[in-house]
């Protein structure tokens, strides 16, 4: 299992950072409607419609995301489309446009636009007059909560999956100071449970929740048993489909700005059927200190541990460093001024004679 803020096989992953906006935030007048009657009735919608569709300031990320939902095509099917009429824009570039990280500015970017109004049946002009102002070049403005997790995460992630429409808002209220997690692996080599305790700083008045994402790598294990010593379970949500545990927890009290709280979870998890291998936590922001450690069983020692980091989810591991085995049967590695990306322990179970260090199973 793997913690995103982090990340592990066999373990679950718990999502690092909290306070997210509250789900169920409506949608603005017309967009819904729009919606609705470009499905019912296959026409173009005006580029008023399209206005009204938009959310927020970005309306041209709005307007793009309507387009493409009411034609049903993916970001892959339009660029193979652009580059059959001349124009090559990447997936990336595209989902980049739709979510408002980027926006299209250089001459062969606007003539992408002109080509995407036909490939999705729109009036002339209605992406492009939605455009804002050139975004200064230079230097650029640190990237906001959404824009720094997929940085890590990368697109269409685990988490971004199991969250849906809230990780466009996931845990932007809050960011994480200090992050303790204790791994636990059974006598059979795999994992039994995790427990976090997380403080958290609130970024803005207000913040009353956060959300946790913890993935399993191994379908056999499913969370059995959930407690919340500090703080209050509000939905307790696994998805089989994605092996991913969903926890939200409120605090109890609305937090002022730059005011700090502490949450604490443990998950005790069905035993498996694959070893686990190693644990991972993801950070999309600067943590003061991170300690995570990882306890064995004395029947399923392992014969050597390393720790290591990765850029992102799915990087290559560097940074490797063999850590030591205590009496207590558990090593852990405490990192301070944790920067953003993916801490992890890595294990290997030996194939030794005795029974210490023995591959478990």
């Amino acid at each position: 299992m793997s913690s995103r803020a982090d990340t592990a096989r066999g373990l679950p992953e718990a999502m690092g950072g909290a306070g997210s906006r509250a789900p169920g935030d409506s949608e603005p007048p017309g967009a819904t409607g729009a919606h609705v009657t470009a499905a019912r009735t296959g026409e173009a919608i005006t580029a008023s419609a399209l206005h009204a569709a938009a959310t927020g300031a970005d309306t041209f990320p709005g307007a793009l995301r309507e387009a493409l939902n009411r034609r049903g095509l993916s970001l892959q099917r339009v660029s193979e489309r652009l580059r059959v009429r001349g124009v090559t824009i990447s997936q990336a570039t595209l989902s980049s446009w739709q979510r408002g990280r980027s926006q299209p500015e250089r001459a062969r970017s606007l003539r992408a636009v002109e080509v995407l109004e036909e490939i999705l049946e729109l009036p002339a002009g209605a992406l492009r007059s939605l455009l804002g102002p050139r975004r200064p070049r230079g230097r650029t403005a640190p990237p906001d909560a959404e824009g720094a997790t997929l940085q890590i995460l990368g697109e269409d992630s685990v988490v971004e999956k199991a969250l849906g429409a809230r990780f466009r808002h996931f845990n932007q209220e809050t960011s994480s100071l200090m992050v303790h997690d204790v791994v636990k692996v059974g006598e059979s080599g795999t994992l039994s449970g995790i427990s976090t305790t997380n403080v958290l700083r609130a970024s803005r008045a207000g913040a009353d929740r956060a959300i946790f994402v913890l993935s399993f790598d191994d379908e056999a294990a499913e969370p059995v048993d959930i407690e919340v010593s500090c703080g209050r379970l509000a939905e307790a949500t696994y998805l089989k489909g994605l092996k991913s545990l969903v926890l939200e927890i409120h605090f109890g009290r609305r937090l002022a700005k730059l005011d700090t709280t502490v949450v604490s979870y443990a998950v005790e998890v069905s035993p498996s059927e694959t070893p686990a291998t190693h644990y991972e936590r993801w950070s999309r922001t600067n943590l003061h200190e991170y300690l995570q450690q990882v306890f064995f069983h004395p029947g399923a020692l392992p014969s050597d541990c390393h720790r290591y980091t990765r850029e992102k989810v799915g990087d290559p591991p560097r940074a490797r460093r063999r850590i030591p085995l205590s009496d207590a049967h558990d090593v852990h590695v405490l990192t301070s001024r944790c920067r953003p990306g993916v801490h992890g322990v890595a294990w290997e179970f030996g194939t030794g004679t005795s029974g210490t260090g023995d591959r478990p199973g």
